[in-house]
């Protein structure tokens, strides 16, 4: 099947352009995000493939780690983690990395405008572990390696181009990256109990060859102002980045991060909060912490890649806690929007929507037997909040 030019799309999901989310515009939670009744009401009870969802949704098994996907020859890839999705002609594409320590890269999935598959491939191999990453407006997935000194690798959605290793996003247990393409800017998280928050500004906007990395400079507290100060050495060696900038966030293991509404959202696992990035004001604040969540027990725990739909509401996937995808709605309110069930030993990873917004796709990463080679790619279809 011939493959369209990857510059002719037009990326949805975890890029800049991505839904607005305008209900939080020019807003800032007045407190954490707490429990309550979510948009979507209960869940209900497992479906065919274990997953619990609202009324009106339903699910689909989109791909199986060693399996064959759909119509085409590729077999999916291993341990399935951050994805995102891009406009395809009338249909669209979704990636998927492969956190994998030997053998890791990317694959994709391309599916026609009715939603049907139609090609699946890869679009990068020979890495070490790629678990998140992020998608630029010029069309292009970013996929991160999360290892120590860690590379960033630039991928063509379609399988046309070859992938680019960018050295100068820096060198270090790189998580997840958002792009802002009011500030031209992209944002990284890393991986590491005392990682930090960084950004790195191309020389010019859409050529990742060189530019400048920065890392967010603040105060110990939960919330207040910040600044960004370069990294001398953006290599990592012998000093790594993270230790570089006196005075320097440190924050508990960076995960998942995404722009939207002119703010940037990111999650750090080692403490299961959600941090809001306000870049109009320069200041950041909490959207969720799970230690301060009163009136019962939190419903989201091991929090790790976010995305938005069209509402304004926040999906974040849980690595491990119950395997829920939890929704944080623009008001403030912190509810499951579903469970997955039999998979205690995976985590959830990759959540990106299709380019209507009626799709959410996702990633079991060890699946039913707590494998990495049991991946399960699932497709939840129905009537999401615009």
């Amino acid at each position: 099947m011939e493959r369209r030019n990857f510059l002719r799309g037009a990326v949805i999901g975890a890029s800049a352009t991505a839904f607005g989310g305008s209900l939080w515009r020019g807003a800032a939670l007045a407190d954490p995000a707490q429990p309550g009744p979510g948009p979507y009401g209960a869940l209900r009870p497992a479906d065919a493939n274990g997953i619990q969802l609202p009324n009106g949704f339903s699910s689909r098994l989109i791909a199986r780690s060693g399996q064959r996907v759909g119509p085409s020859s590729y077999a999916w890839h291993g341990a399935p983690d951050g994805g995102a999705c891009f406009v395809d002609g009338t249909g669209w594409i979704y990636v998927s990395n492969a956190e994998l320590s030997t053998g890791g890269g990317a694959g994709a999935v391309r599916f026609s405008s009715s939603g049907a598959i139609t090609d699946a491939y890869p679009i990068l191999s020979g890495t070490r572990r790629n678990c998140a990453g992020g998608a630029t407006p010029w069309n292009t997935w970013l996929s991160c390696e999360e290892v120590g000194r860690g590379y960033v690798f630039e991928t063509d959605p379609w399988g046309v181009k070859p992938a680019v290793r960018r050295d100068a996003m820096g060198r270090f247990v790189h998580e997840a990256a958002a792009a802002d393409p009011v500030r031209k800017t992209i944002y990284l998280t890393e991986d590491e109990s005392n990682g930090c928050l960084y950004r790195f500004t191309p020389t010019t906007w859409g050529d990742l060859s060189s530019g400048k990395l920065q890392v967010l400079v603040a105060g110990s507290s939960t919330t207040g102002s910040y600044r960004w100060a370069d990294v001398p050495d953006p290599d990592g060696s012998p000093t790594a980045t993270r230790s570089q900038v006196s005075g320097a966030k440190k924050f508990s293991s960076g995960e998942g991060c995404h722009y939207a509404d002119d703010k940037l959202w990111f999650t750090t696992k080692g403490d299961n909060r959600v941090w809001q990035l306000n870049l109009t004001s320069s200041t950041y604040e909490l959207a969720y912490d799970d230690s301060l969540v009163t009136g019962g027990s939190a419903p989201l725990t091991g929090v790790d890649n976010v995305t938005s739909a069209a509402s304004g509401d926040l999906f974040v996937a849980e690595d491990g806690g119950n395997m829920e995808i939890c929704v944080i709605t623009p008001t403030g309110v912190v509810a499951p929007f579903l469970r997955i069930n039999g998979q205690s030993s995976s985590e959830i990873c990759g959540p990106a929507f299709s380019p209507n917004g009626s799709r959410l796709y996702f990633s079991s990463q060890r699946g039913t037997t707590g494998s990495s080679s049991d991946g399960i790619t699932y497709e939840v279809t129905g009537p999401f909040r615009t």
